[in-house]
């Protein structure tokens, strides 16, 4: 997800998003330990997301 997609979301929508990713977050995890994930770069891509969408939001909270 695009740095420029991420400013255009309400607060609302980017607490849902961030709650959507760290969901997604720990499944790949879950299938990590036990040996069903093929795609491990995948784990350090949502992990980028949560961090870009919990920093705009907390910019749109303080702002």
């Amino acid at each position: 997800m695009k740095a420029s997609e991420i400013k255009d979301l309400s607060v609302e929508e980017l607490q849902a998003k961030t709650a959507e990713l760290q969901q997604e977050l720990f499944n790949l995890r879950f299938q990590l330990h036990t040996g069903h994930l093929e795609n491990t770069s995948r784990v350090s891509q949502v992990r980028r997301d949560v961090a870009r969408v919990k920093t705009a939001l907390n910019c749109k909270l303080n702002a």
